[in-house]
């Protein structure tokens, strides 16, 4: 497992806990590393997905609410909301490309949840891509 993809499943991970339990973030993260492991590198990328994704969960989940047609936010299961969370976070930052962002949910959701997310996690972020990607000039 890479870094990166191993950050991405703690801060999924946590995403979930900060939601569920409505704590503060930084308690979140002091709670959820006293339990697991991860490099220095690991904890750090997964901290800045994590911070990013809540300090922008209001504009992220009005976006995906948007995107998913006939789905209200509170309606969807919650991890396939938070990994929803986390990939736009990835996607509006742009620091990462965008099969990478999109290849990574995926991957999350075979692991975290049910296998008929898959098609739906992939069509909203593609509706989120399409909506946010800059034209190329002519």
């Amino acid at each position: 497992m890479t870094l990166r993809h191993k950050g991405r499943e703690c801060a999924l991970q946590m995403l979930y806990q900060w939601e569920l339990s409505g704590a503060a973030p930084a308690r979140v993260q002091a709670t959820f590393w006293r339990t697991t492991r991860g490099s220095h590198e690991t904890r750090l990328f997964a901290n800045k997905l994590f911070e990013g994704a809540v300090a922008g969960a209001g504009e992220i989940d009005q976006l995906i609410a948007l995107h998913a047609l006939n789905w209200r936010l509170e309606r969807m299961a919650a991890i396939d909301r938070n990994i929803l969370r986390l990939a736009v976070h990835e996607l509006l930052c742009g620091e990462n490309p965008v099969k990478v962002v999109i290849n990574e949910a995926l991957d999350l959701t075979k692991k975290f949840s049910e296998p008929d997310a898959v098609p739906f996690i992939n069509g909203v972020l593609d509706e989120i891509r399409k909506s946010t990607e800059t034209p190329k000039p002519a």
